[in-house]
């Protein structure tokens, strides 16, 4: 450290993560840049010191905000920082309307949903937290840096339709409006709960749903019924399929949440939604997957002159496609099947209420 930046004043800011899964994820990319932009946005006469961890705070799923504040408050005094950002999963809310961020000059605090910013969750944090800093520093009459002209335009550039709203002691929200807050939030949720890690986590069912559609292959009553049936009911069947495939998983692995003191009945409904929305997106890959590898293996083993004698019709490629496309949703009723097999870690993953406790993060106070 040189002797011009011994002299200049350190702000200290706390990047909290609760709970301890997805938002590490954020909090960890934000940490190894945030001091860059504060310096470019906010003072480039301060030396910024930027903390994360998670932890000590606990995951409030009632919806609100308040206490989850006081939390994120207790520990940016207890570890002596200056100004402290929660960022979380949990979809909050304020009389009703999705609350995108909150932040407290008083208590030198803010919190961010980030299910409520949509897909593009990390750009649009990284946008809005050094706006909020500085926010909170003004709020706060800190005399090390310069006051912000407000209001910031940052975050309403980077997450359209959303307003502020000054409450008690001069705190300020960001809301979205119901209808497309609540979208918005059950979008954002479904990406921060990583479709993605539940498709690759359902590898039985794959592997079952391949060996049932193998055996209808071998079977010419399975070609004569796709044949004849139109492609409304392969379109019914193939929902049902799914449809069943998702209920099984949710109803063989408890992934229902249900009201209780902790999580009240519109909280619950929104991690169902999100439950639903992330299983129905990994199972609707899985059957695309599923389709793919069923019309491949429909061409190589069955001879269009054995599916012409057995339809007693000319055949051409779309015959395959429709072969393909029965056997597969039957052959899904197989993968449900095969999904009781999955480890139970891995598919209670795709439940948006459950946070396992994670093996690879660490709170930074704990070394």
């Amino acid at each position: 450290m040189t002797h011009t930046e011994q002299h200049r004043p350190e702000i200290v800011v706390g990047l909290l993560a609760t709970p301890p899964d997805y938002p590490a994820r954020v909090a960890a990319r934000l940490t190894t840049e945030l001091a860059g932009r504060l310096t470019e946005r906010v003072d480039a006469d301060v030396r910024w010191t930027v903390r994360e961890g998670w932890g000590e705070v606990a995951p409030r799923r009632d919806g609100g905000v308040e206490a989850l504040l006081d939390d994120v408050a207790e520990r940016r005094t207890d570890d002596r920082w200056d100004v402290a950002i929660c960022l979380t999963d949990l979809p909050l809310h304020t009389e009703g309307v999705p609350l995108v961020a909150q932040t407290s000059g008083r208590r030198r605090v803010a919190v961010v949903s980030l299910p409520a910013l949509g897909l593009q969750q990390l750009r649009a944090a990284r946008a809005a937290v050094p706006d909020m800093v500085s926010r909170l520093l003004t709020d706060a009459s800190d005399q090390r840096v310069p006051p912000a002209d407000w209001p910031p335009a940052e975050i309403s550039r980077r997450v359209t339709a959303i307003h502020q709203v000054v409450g008690k002691a001069g705190e300020l929200g960001y809301v979205a409006p119901p209808l497309i807050g609540r979208v918005r939030l059950l979008a954002g949720m479904v990406r921060a709960n990583r479709p993605g890690r539940a498709l690759l986590g359902l590898s039985k069912l794959l592997v079952g749903a391949f060996g049932a559609a193998a055996f209808a292959l071998t079977t010419d009553t399975v070609w004569q019924m796709g044949d004849a049936l139109g492609g409304l009911r392969l379109t019914v069947i193939m929902a049902l399929g799914l449809t069943a495939l998702v209920a099984w998983l949710i109803v063989a692995h408890g992934l229902w949440e249900k009201p209780d003191r902790e999580t009240p009945p519109e909280l619950a409904r929104l991690f169902n939604l999100g439950t639903i929305l992330t299983l129905t997106l990994a199972a609707a890959v899985s059957y695309l997957v599923l389709f793919a590898g069923t019309v491949l293996v429909a061409a190589l083993l069955i001879d269009t002159s054995v599916l012409e004698q057995t339809l007693q019709r000319p055949v051409d490629v779309t015959d395959y496609l429709t072969l393909a496309w029965i056997t597969s949703s039957l052959a899904t009723v197989g993968g449900a099947i095969g999904s009781g097999l999955e480890d139970e870690e891995t598919v209670r993953a795709a439940a948006y209420g459950y946070h396992p406790e994670p093996g690879g993060w660490r709170d930074e106070r704990d070394g």
